[in-house]
């Protein structure tokens, strides 16, 4: 069996994206090597053993350009109407509550938020097979 470790995205400035994950999602730094061309940063919390690594290419100015292959990650929360509210608050522009169903059935309840790369996050209520 294989066991998924960790995604990893190219960001522009470590600072503001270790501060924008720790802020969002409780993400701290597990690790980080620095080498001369770039650095390397995990993230990770106490929810999952999966983390997040963040490539830092120092010769890096302008930002990413992230093509139309990204879709997005997502994280699930017990409280989704309280995180939309929190995001909210801090700035983030969250896009609107979405109640998504099935014949009636609801699969889940998200919202989506930007980075500040531009990565697209899905934030989503733990319900169902998103626990």
């Amino acid at each position: 069996m294989a066991k998924a470790l960790h995604s990893m995205i190219r960001v522009l400035e470590e600072e503001r994206s270790v501060e924008f994950y720790e802020q969002a999602f409780g993400l701290k730094v597990a690790q980080r090597f620095d080498f001369d061309g770039f650095t390397l940063v995990y993230l990770s919390n106490d929810e999952a053993a999966y983390e997040l690594e963040l490539t830092i290419n120092k010769d890096r100015t302008e930002p990413y350009d992230l093509g139309d292959g990204y879709g997005h990650m997502a994280f699930a929360v017990d409280d989704v109407d309280a995180e939309h509210a929190r995001f909210e608050k801090a700035g983030w522009s969250p896009r609107k509550l979405v109640d998504f169903k099935r014949d009636g059935t609801l699969l889940a309840r998200f919202f989506f938020v930007t980075d500040p790369d531009g990565y697209e996050i899905e934030v989503m209520q733990k319900h169902g097979r998103y626990q």
